[in-house]
């Protein structure tokens, strides 16, 4: 997907409705499911984000912090995070992972 999808709204109000501090640590086994209820070509964009954000070396806690208000304490913790996330939403890992206490 062309551009910067970081940008994109509905990348953004994702992180920031279903990973913020509220929901973030929340492990109620309802995320995966309720992203896959939605149309293919949303799921494929948060895909797209996923992937974007984890291959750019630019994004790190800073900016993750402010889409979700959740602290990592650097990048390496993030970018686990993240790829946790990833394999839970879309590559059948068994739980939805944590961010840090």
């Amino acid at each position: 997907m062309a551009g910067n999808i970081q940008e994109d709204p509905r990348f953004r109000n994702f992180l920031s409705a279903h990973l913020d501090l509220e929901r973030g640590y929340e492990n109620t086994g309802e995320l995966r499911p309720t992203l896959l209820s939605f149309r293919d070509s949303y799921v494929d964009l948060i895909r797209s984000g996923f992937e974007q954000i984890m291959s750019d070396e630019n994004f790190g806690p800073a900016e993750y912090e402010r889409l979700t208000n959740i602290e990592f304490p650097d990048k390496k913790t993030l970018h686990a995070y993240l790829r946790e996330m990833y394999d839970y939403l879309f590559n059948d890992a068994p739980e939805q992972p944590l961010p840090p206490e």
